[in-house]
């Protein structure tokens, strides 16, 4: 398979929000306000583009591997280890 690291997150989206934030974490689940809407896969885009900005990724390297039709979803990040993903989520640069 591929040598570079990747990671595994579950978040929970609130859509609708007066703006895009992680409000935090819940039993290992991040739960991120998006002022999109949850229509025709605009939360979803969306938070793949704050996710990618917020972790100084490309938005190709990340993948929303299931629960696009639901708030609870899993990602897969490639090219950054689990410890620094968490701690950009946390403390961004």
């Amino acid at each position: 398979m591929e040598d570079t690291p990747h990671t595994t997150l579950t978040v929970r989206v609130l859509p609708r929000s007066s703006r895009d934030e992680i409000v935090g974490t819940q039993d290992g689940i991040y739960k991120i306000k998006l002022t999109a809407p949850a229509v025709e896969g605009k939360a979803n885009k969306s938070l793949v583009s704050f996710l990618a900005k917020r972790l100084g990724l490309p938005k190709t390297k990340i993948q929303i591997i299931s629960g696009e039709r639901s708030r609870t979803k899993s990602l897969r990040i490639h090219g950054l280890p689990p410890d620094e993903v968490k701690a950009l989520l946390i403390h961004p640069s």
